[in-house]
C-alpha cells in the first residue's frame, strides 16, 4: 500500500489555489510554498522603491556622504534583516569599491571592533541599526544624538533614508523567498 497523503495534500492545495483563478495555480513542492512574487505582482510599487533609492543616492552624494559609507550602512541593515541576497550584493559592492575583507568580516560586530571603524562610520552604523530595529525611544534618540554629533544633519538624514530604503529592499527580497508550507 502506498502513502498518498502527501500527494493528496498537494493536490488539495493546488485545487484550492486553482479555484482562485487561472493566474494563481501553484503547487507546493518539497514542503514549501512558492515565493510571493512581489515585484511581478506590483511592478509599479517596486519601480517607486527603485526611484526612491535613486533620489536618496543623489541627495546623499550632494550632502557629502561617501559611497563606501552608504554601502556599509546597506550591508549592516541587510545583515540585521537576514537578507542573504542583499548581504551578498552589498558585500560584493563594498569589495569592488575597495573595502577590506578585515572590515567586512568585522562589520557584524562593529561595536567591539576597536579602531577598525572611524567615529563617523560608527555613528552612521548606530543610526542605521536604530532605523532598522526601531528600538525604544530612548535608544533611538541616543543613536540620533551620536550621529548628529559626528555627521551633519543632512548626512544623518540621508544615512537614515539609506537605511530605510535598504530595509524596504530587504523586506521585498525576504518576502519573495519560498516559505515552508503548513506542517512542512
Amino acid at each position: 500500500m502506498t502513502d498518498t497523503s502527501a500527494t493528496s495534500a498537494t493536490d488539495a492545495s493546488a485545487t484550492r489555489t486553482a479555484a482562485a483563478g487561472p493566474d494563481t495555480i501553484r503547487t507546493a513542492a518539497a514542503g514549501t510554498l512558492p515565493p510571493l512574487p512581489l515585484i511581478e505582482l506590483a511592478p509599479q510599487a517596486f519601480a517607486a522603491v527603485h526611484a526612491l533609492h535613486g533620489a536618496v543616492e543623489q541627495a546623499a552624494a550632494a550632502a557629502g556622504l561617501e559611497p563606501l559609507l552608504l554601502e556599509l550602512v546597506r550591508l549592516r541593515c541587510s545583515q540585521l534583516n537576514g537578507c542573504t541576497y542583499c548581504v551578498d550584493l552589498h558585500t560584493s559592492a563594498a569589495r569592488k569599491a575597495g573595502e577590506s575583507d578585515e572590515r567586512l568580516d568585522g562589520l557584524a560586530a562593529w561595536r567591539e571592533s576597536g579602531p577598525l571603524f572611524t567615529p563617523r562610520e560608527q555613528a552612521a552604523l548606530a543610526l542605521a541599526e536604530a532605523v532598522t530595529r526601531l528600538p525604544d525611544h530612548a535608544e533611538g534618540a541616543r543613536a540620533q544624538r551620536v550621529a548628529r554629533a559626528v555627521l551633519s544633519d543632512p548626512e544623518a538624514a540621508f544615512v537614515a533614508w539609506a537605511a530605510t530604503v535598504v530595509n524596504a529592499y530587504n523586506r521585498i527580497a525576504v518576502t519573495s523567498k519560498p516559505v515552508p508550507a503548513a506542517g512542512g
